[in-house]
Parts: structure tokens; sequence; C-alpha cells
């Protein structure tokens, strides 16, 4: 699973020309689900997100979470993040779940970020979306589960 972070100070998600959700200060969060991935693999990168320390404490350092900064989460779904534009020139996207395994996924991140008591909000799963971030910084990390150091 893949996840895309971007800071943000607000953005927002618009389907058919209705914003569907948006959020202030916080993360932008592509999710991009792999068809070998788990709920291992979505609990991972929940607890990385929420608890890395990007946010500026008072001396302009990163030092603090978005839990601690209380920030929002706009959480998008990205299966373009698992393509493999190796070869060719048309991107491949056959290490990407299947679309009902990846929203499920999708939808079990979703409710574990909202565990952590942050701000959630979402886009439309599959759907042609339009996607408004004012990056903060620019702050932009990418995260993999299959990164994960050993236990």
């Amino acid at each position: 699973m893949k996840a895309l972070l971007q800071r943000v100070t607000r953005a927002s998600v618009t389907v058919d020309g209705k914003v569907l959700g948006q959020i202030g200060p916080g993360f932008v969060i592509l999710l991009g689900v792999a068809a070998e991935d788990s709920e291992k693999d979505a609990d991972y990168l929940v607890d990385k997100i929420v608890n890395l320390r990007v946010f500026n404490d008072e001396e302009g350092k990163f030092n603090l979470s978005a839990l601690q900064v209380k920030a929002g989460l706009l959480v998008i779904s990205q299966f373009t993040l698992l393509a493999d534009a190796r070869k060719g020139r048309r991107p491949n996207f056959t290490s990407a779940a299947l679309p009902d395994r990846a929203e499920a996924l999708y939808n079990y991140f979703i409710d574990k970020v909202i565990e952590s008591g942050l701000k959630v909000e979402r886009g439309s799963f599959g759907a042609h979306m339009l996607v408004e971030i004012l990056n903060d910084g620019p702050v932009t990390i990418m995260l993999d589960s299959k990164d994960k150091l050993p236990t």
C-alpha cells in the first residue's frame, strides 16, 4: 500500500461540481492499494501517518505530528500510485488491487484513521475527482507499507 502525503494549509475534493470533502491544515493522502495488500499494510500506514512529525513547532522545526496539531486528513483513492512505467509509453497497473478489494481496504484505512480522533474527509472511490491542494512547504512524502522494518 502506498500513501503520498502532502502537507496542506487547505484542500478539497469535488465530484460532478459538488464538494465532497474539505479540510484546513493537515494532510492530503493519496492512497494506492496493491493486489497483495492487507489490513496489516493499512494499519502500518495509519500509525505512521498520524504520528509522523512533519508539522512545525514554535521554532519552525518538524517536531509535531498530525495527532498533536489535530490535523485534518483528506483521503483520496489513487490507483495510479501503483503505475509501472518502466516499459513502453503506457503505464501498467497490474500490481493494483482489483476495485472491490481496493475499495474495501481504502474504507478500512479511513475507518482506522477515524479511530485516531482526527477529522477525516474522503473522495469518492473510483470517481473522476478534482482535488484542490494548497501544499504547505511544500512538504510531500511517499510512504510504502512494503518499506516497513521488521519488528
